[in-house]
């Protein structure tokens, strides 16, 4: 048994990368193996910064402020106490 889970290890490690094993044990395409891969650089403030330009632009902020005013509103006419 332990010369078996010693071929095993000898095996694994020889494998260039872990794309190796899985395209063996579920025969992926390749290309599926590399696109799980990649990465894009993110810039996380330079997304916030044009999501706040578009809710601006839109007017999607004005429609928040008048309905966070008129839920405030609503809350306080119904409820009790």
């Amino acid at each position: 048994m332990i010369h078996i889970m010693h071929e095993m290890t000898t095996w694994l490690l020889g494998m260039t990368h872990w794309s190796d094993l899985l395209q063996m044990h579920w025969q992926l395409p390749h290309d599926w193996v590399v696109l799980g891969q990649q990465f894009k650089e993110t810039d996380i403030g330079g997304d916030v910064g044009r999501a706040w330009s578009h809710f601006v632009k839109t007017g999607q902020v004005w429609a928040f402020l008048v309905g966070l005013i008129l839920g405030y509103m609503a809350r306080a006419l119904t409820t009790y106490g």
